[in-house]
């Protein structure tokens, strides 16, 4: 491509600047010449699709034109051959509507809301990366907790070349809403930030107060004259234990805020329905009065990266998971798998009740949401607790930015007692 954007990007650019819209002024260079080839083969093979004679798309099929399969793979799985087709780079339609549809259903005041149809990625981690793409100049700012994800340095540092610039998270046991709005009011029109809740690594979910005064903080950067994109990365969603968190992502207030606010919601299936190794996750914008033809652009664009990326997510991935949301024992068994990891929950606040002792050991971080709890020791060195931990206990934690990570999502509520254990006999062994 020239230096002069793609004929197909200026186009969805016009239609992202039209009605004096700042959605297109959000966008990152890479972001401006972003475009779907809807000419290219893919427009051409859907044009002929149907045709008596098809020769456009590099699939095979049988004589009787059913795709091409081998029957020891298509024995494997309980889905029809097309299964096995190329997925579109945008999702399959089918699936990203039923997502559209949960979405409404997890968040009720979604309901009469206008927001984007959501674009299958390779999971959240590829979803960032598609975002960080659109969005994020090398040298950019993006607002960010310290406690963070460390893929986060991968996908949009070193591939974006934007820069963390991050706030304590904690203010006392609440999120820190002052630190946060303190960055996106520095110079600069436009302010990238991303919440994660539940957050990787801490467990912690905003409770109905502090999302109430997070999105009243973004407001009044947006009145004092900021552009901000809020990346909103909801990879645990709907995993939360206790009263009084929202339940809500914060994606259902900030859509339509205000139209020089624009909420990028990553979510999937990983995490929210333990399918960690189909790679499957959700993109969807939402900005206040962007119009069906704007959110049709951003959609484009978003797809064309994921066609010059992956070209498309799984077929198979896909198809299974609107198999599982059409079955009616969906719900039900998603119950199931959110009450196991809630008696691991209740099961560590009941052993840090039990145990005042450990209070001499380490501090629990607050979480309330989620996969992960941490703790900070006391005293001692967080990577000399888990080597001696892993070598003396036989027991493996995860150390991140000096506290030390609990995925209690994979440890049996009959273990619990025996982890907090062994961490508080080990830092006293360290100490000593």
């Amino acid at each position: 491509m020239t230096e002069q954007a793609h004929v197909l990007a200026q186009a969805l650019n016009a239609d992202l600047q039209a009605g004096g819209s700042s959605l297109f002024s959000m966008l990152s260079a890479k972001g401006r010449r972003a475009f779907f080839p809807s000419r290219g083969i893919l427009g051409q093979s859907a044009e002929a699709k149907g045709a008596a004679i098809n020769a456009t798309i590099g699939t095979a099929f049988e004589e009787d034109g059913t795709p091409l399969c081998l029957e020891c793979l298509e024995g494997l799985v309980n889905l029809p051959s097309t299964a096995y087709l190329y997925a579109p780079s945008f999702g399959l339609p089918e699936l990203r509507e039923t997502w559209r549809d949960m979405l409404r259903t997890k968040n009720p005041s979604l309901a009469d809301k206008s927001f984007s149809l959501p674009i299958v990625t390779h999971a959240l981690t590829h979803g960032i990366g598609v975002a960080g793409y659109l969005f994020t100049d090398p040298g950019e700012s993006l607002i960010l907790p310290d406690l963070y994800w460390d893929n986060y340095e991968l996908l949009l540092e070193e591939a974006c070349g934007g820069t963390l610039t991050p706030f304590p998270m904690f203010e006392g046991d609440r999120f820190n809403v002052a630190g946060m709005e303190r960055l996106l009011l520095t110079p600069g029109d436009k302010k990238i930030v991303i919440l994660n809740f539940p957050n990787n690594p801490t467990g912690y979910t905003a409770t109905e107060s502090d999302a109430k005064a997070i999105c009243a903080a973004l407001q009044r950067a947006v009145e004092a004259g900021k552009r901000v994109v809020a990346i909103l990365d909801d990879a645990y969603f709907g995993l939360v234990y206790e009263e009084g968190v929202s339940k809500e992502s914060l994606f259902a207030v900030l859509c339509d805020l205000h139209p020089n606010l624009l909420a990028v919601k990553l979510d999937g299936p990983t995490k929210e329905d333990y399918v960690w190794g189909l790679r499957v996750g959700f993109l969807t914008f939402g900005c206040k009065d962007a119009t069906p033809a704007q959110y049709k652009a951003l959609e484009a664009k978003a797809a064309g990266v994921v066609r010059g990326s992956i070209s498309s997510v799984t077929n198979i991935g896909q198809s299974l998971l609107l198999d599982a949301y059409r079955n009616p024992a969906y719900a039900v068994q998603k119950q199931e798998k959110f009450n196991t990891l809630k008696r691991r929950y209740d099961r560590i606040k009941a052993i840090f009740a039990a145990h005042p002792e450990y209070a001499h050991s380490f501090v629990p971080m607050p979480f309330n949401s989620g996969y992960f709890m941490c703790i900070k020791p006391l005293g001692i060195d967080a990577e000399a607790v888990r080597k001696h931990l892993l070598a003396t206990r036989s027991t493996g934690v995860i150390v991140l930015m000096g506290l030390i990570r609990i995925a209690f999502s994979s440890v049996p509520c009959d273990k619990l007692d025996a982890l907090f254990d062994n961490l508080h006999a080990v830092i006293q062994e360290l100490r000593t």
